[in-house]
């Protein structure tokens, strides 16, 4: 089994609170139940807007500064994701189509290059 990564995707100006609706909301909460009865969500969760990150660099001085915004600045930023344990991509592929439908957002599924300790 691998782990992968179903990140979705907001627009940077989307507030996911406003966003999010009831129907919404009910449709990703099936999409959970779904995961865990498969045995397949190992964990999720959603992500405050990229607005409220705090983004973190080394200087040359090697003291490290932060700051407040997105690490990048770009028209999408990731807004939630589930970690799954499939069997291959063709799996995790088919959870993440139920994603794009149950969040009505782009999602992205990456597999992890190294397996759990």
């Amino acid at each position: 089994m691998t782990l992968y990564l179903v990140a979705i995707h907001h627009a940077d100006d989307d507030d996911p609170a406003v966003q999010e609706d009831e129907a919404m909301g009910h449709a990703i909460d099936l999409l959970n139940e779904e995961m865990s009865a498969a045995g397949v969500r190992v964990f999720a969760g959603g992500l405050e807007s990229a607005g409220q990150a705090k983004s973190l660099r080394a200087g040359p001085d090697g003291k490290v500064a932060v700051t407040d915004g997105p690490y990048l600045h770009a028209a999408e930023h990731v807004g939630g994701f589930w970690l799954l344990e499939a069997a291959n991509l063709d799996e995790a592929l088919a959870w993440g189509k139920k994603a794009v439908i149950a969040c009505r957002a782009p999602v992205e599924v990456r597999a992890f290059l190294a397996g759990r300790d």
